[in-house]
């Protein structure tokens, strides 16, 4: 290219730059990314853009929220005790007085699906911070320190292969009167619930860690942060744990799924919280004897049961997708 024809296309450029600036766009970006003055790009807004398309996700959050409205805010505005027991109401279906009508005792129906859902909630969240903090901690560990890999996880497989329902029912059975003694019927009840819950429901957030943890360590700016003598503590919490934040949080909204069906099981079978601290796993629990008479005793706390487990899944599988940066195209 001869010296006229390059001064030619200096100016061509320069000439394009400033009409793109006259315009308010910025040279180098593409027309359909425009920048806007003053906005920053930020990661948790790019996985609430994404999470925002996951249709099924956003239904499902809003169901979720409206349920723990339901339980949280709903006693402030029916102000029926849910043990207080009418025996001249008993077993009086839906009326103005009692919506969703009494049991067998005559306790309103809708005051003790209140009731039952702020515990049934409470133990999931509970349980899954307990189970996610552990399977967390021993995945990080097990994938960072090659040592501590093997001894780790058989402990974590030994725990895979005992029978859950058998653990959870003999934990139960040895540890329910200590505590109850200690601490109350229902605080002690609620502690040894979630504990045994959160204690064998870490397994899969463990494996699930240490895969991602494997993967992480052998990445360049893991291994030039090594290089420079950056101390493992450090490496652990500003390099590692920020990188795996996304199956961390994917597998807590799963656990919280697993711990309310597994405390809903506990309390159908009897081994649950006192017949007076109603749970949904109580609801149903009480409601078997005469579901052939009255079926919407066991329908309502099913359906809640039901329909939170699934919007906590959904909710789960939108965060997985909106965490992803390969489906979010970055």
């Amino acid at each position: 290219m001869t010296d006229p024809d390059r001064q030619h296309a200096l100016d061509t450029a320069e000439t394009v730059d400033a009409t793109a600036a006259q315009a308010g766009a910025v040279p180098g970006l593409p027309p359909d990314e425009p920048h806007h003055a003053g906005e920053t790009r930020s990661q948790w807004r790019d996985i609430w853009r994404q999470f925002r398309s996951h249709r099924g996700a956003m239904v499902a959050l809003v169901l979720f929220v409206a349920t723990i409205l339901f339980v949280v805010v709903g006693p402030y505005l029916w102000t029926i005790d849910p043990t207080y027991v009418d025996i001249r109401a008993r077993n009086s279906g839906f009326s103005a007085a009692h919506p969703l009508g009494t049991d067998q005792l005559g306790r309103d129906m809708l005051a003790r699906l209140m009731a039952g859902g702020r515990v049934s909630i409470a133990v999931g969240l509970t349980a899954m911070i307990i189970a996610i903090t552990l399977g967390s901690l021993i995945g990080v560990v097990s994938g960072y320190f090659r040592r501590l890999d093997a001894p780790l996880m058989r402990l974590t497989e030994l725990f895979l292969a005992l029978p859950l329902l058998p653990l959870l029912l003999l934990m139960v059975t040895l540890f329910r009167e200590p505590l109850s003694q200690n601490f109350g019927p229902a605080m002690g009840t609620f502690i040894l619930i979630v504990s045994a819950i959160g204690a064998t429901s870490w397994m899969q957030a463990a494996r699930i860690v240490r895969g991602d943890v494997l993967g992480l360590k052998e990445r360049e700016f893991i291994l030039a942060a090594r290089s420079i003598g950056t101390p493992a503590h450090r490496m652990i919490l500003r390099h590692v744990l920020p990188n795996v934040l996304s199956p961390i949080m994917v597998a807590a909204t799963l656990g919280i799924a697993t711990a309310i069906i597994t405390e809903s099981a506990l309390s159908f079978l009897g081994l649950g919280f006192p017949p007076d601290f109603p749970t949904w796993g109580r609801l149903l629990y009480d409601a078997v004897d005469q579901m052939v008479m009255y079926p919407w005793r066991v329908i309502l706390p099913g359906l809640f049961i039901s329909l939170t487990v699934l919007c906590v899944n959904y909710i789960g599988d939108g965060l997985r997708d909106a965490m992803d940066p390969r489906i979010r195209g970055r």
